[in-house]
């Protein structure tokens, strides 16, 4: 599961800078790399990006469900 996790943030980071480009400088990066919006390899990428960005939810809940994530927003403050 540990690996699962790992594999699905790098995809979310991959595609989250994929965006950024995109809002910043027009360009698609994984378009570019695999041949067009349309062409069956992006979408595939564009397909595991968003199962990624699904899964992740799963640790975010987990963590906000142990008070991870509101324990560390009280020890900033």
């Amino acid at each position: 599961m540990k690996i699962l996790n790992i594999v699905t943030l790098a995809l979310v980071i991959v595609g989250g800078i994929n965006w950024g480009l995109v809002g910043v400088a027009q360009f698609d990066l994984v378009a570019t790399l695999f041949g067009g919006q349309d062409a069956l390899l992006a979408r595939v990428v564009y397909v595991l990006v968003g199962l990624s960005a699904l899964w992740q939810i799963l640790p975010l809940l987990q963590a906000g469900s142990a008070g991870e994530v509101g324990s560390e927003a009280r020890r900033r403050a």
